[in-house]
């Protein structure tokens, strides 16, 4: 068995709103789903006939039908008959103690970090939309199924999600259970464990099970997962986009020739005239066409951009350079001048954390290291 149980580094701050989503799902199994499943179902139920005539009776025997297989039925998402508010009540219902417990152990693990970066209010709203995606999701390869689907899953895909984009360097502690030949913890970097749950766990049982069979939404989880991404995509990098759409000046025709452009970026930042050289990049359409700059003009451009006061812009700059040149010597600056970018940013020490951490990894100058450190130390001491 491997089961993961924790992760490093952790915030500092308190994440209320994910202690309160996993005791709002503990409570709500504990005083409805679990009382429930002890009960029979009450016959005189609207519900019981439609129930009994889609899917019987246990053995031909009705009160083996408990009530919680109609509050499931009632409240769980069912694509062949969808509601609005069955896909957001088909959150916070378990099947089982299980399945209730992986779910919250997922939680419990990612979900402070993912709170962290983006807020309270912004980390319940992001938790909603990803589990209405997830739902959705799933209903578009079963759209005549009248099984419930029923858990927090979907959703916490869309925190793992969130989480593998923003957290690239974190630890997952991996809890190895081979009994008796082995017991004991590991630390496994949290894109290979978020990897292995999204390839192995989810897409490929979802290509090689039939999808009324199986008793779990893979679909829900994968959609889950890549609404996650998409959503720290977008976050990441839509108030810079938004920025330079409001304010960098449009290419004249006559100047659109990339050659002529990229010789007016260099000639611009070799003379200091940076101002002018961000414009002029930041109107580059591709990463072929930004390809052709040096390195050292491009970090230029994003120091420029950050001393000037333009974080979200040089954010951009650095983690467009950092994403289109894998293995450049000089990503250590990129990573760099990405965690400066990041401390401008609210909530955004965890996330420079780890650009520092990158910049030390790769660096090579010694002044570089301990300019990384010093904002490790920075952060370290504000919490």
């Amino acid at each position: 068995m491997f089961l993961p149980i924790g992760d490093i580094p952790n915030p500092r701050t308190t994440p209320y709103v994910n202690w309160a989503l996993i005791g709002i799902n503990v409570a709500i199994f504990l005083f409805i789903s679990w009382p429930a499943t002890q009960l029979v179902a009450d016959f005189s139920n609207p519900n019981f006939l439609e129930y009994l005539n889609l899917f019987g009776a246990p053995d031909g025997d009705p009160r083996r039908i408990s009530a919680y297989d109609l509050v499931v039925f009632e409240h769980g998402y069912r694509p062949a008959h969808p509601s609005l508010l069955s896909m957001f009540t088909a959150m916070f219902l378990h099947g089982g103690w299980m399945h209730l417990a992986g779910n919250m152990l997922f939680l419990w693990i990612y979900g402070d970090n993912v709170e962290h970066r983006l807020g309270h209010a912004g980390y319940l709203l992001a938790y909603l939309a990803t589990g209405l995606a997830a739902t959705i999701f799933f209903g578009l390869f079963a759209p005549d199924s009248q099984i419930p689907m029923l858990g927090a899953s979907g959703a916490i895909s869309g925190v793992l999600g969130l989480y593998f984009l923003w957290f690239p360097r974190n630890q997952v502690k991996v809890l190895i259970f081979l009994f008796p030949l082995l017991m004991t913890t590991v630390l496994i970097p949290a894109r290979i464990v978020l990897g292995v749950y999204l390839v192995l766990d989810n897409i490929v049982p979802f290509l090689t099970t039939p999808l009324q069979g199986s008793g779990v939404a893979y679909g829900a989880h994968i959609g889950g997962f890549l609404a996650g991404l998409s959503l720290a995509y977008a976050v990441d990098r839509l108030p810079g986009l938004l920025h330079l759409r409001a304010n960098a000046p449009r290419v004249s025709k006559h100047r659109t020739d990339l050659v002529s452009a990229i010789t007016d970026i260099v000639q611009s930042v070799d003379h200091g005239e940076l101002a002018h050289a961000a414009h002029r990049y930041l109107q580059l359409e591709s990463g072929r066409q930004r390809g052709q700059l040096a390195t050292s003009k491009v970090i230029a451009i994003g120091n420029h951009l950050l001393e000037s006061g333009q974080p979200d812009l040089a954010l951009t700059v650095f983690r467009r350079l950092i994403a289109e040149r894998p293995g450049d010597v000089g990503l250590d600056r990129a990573y760099l001048g990405a965690g400066k970018a990041m401390m401008h940013k609210a909530r955004g020490a965890t996330s420079a954390y780890h650009y520092f951490l990158a910049a030390i990894d790769l660096a090579q100058s010694q002044e570089l290291t301990r300019e990384a450190q010093y904002y490790l130390h920075m952060i370290e001491q504000k919490g």
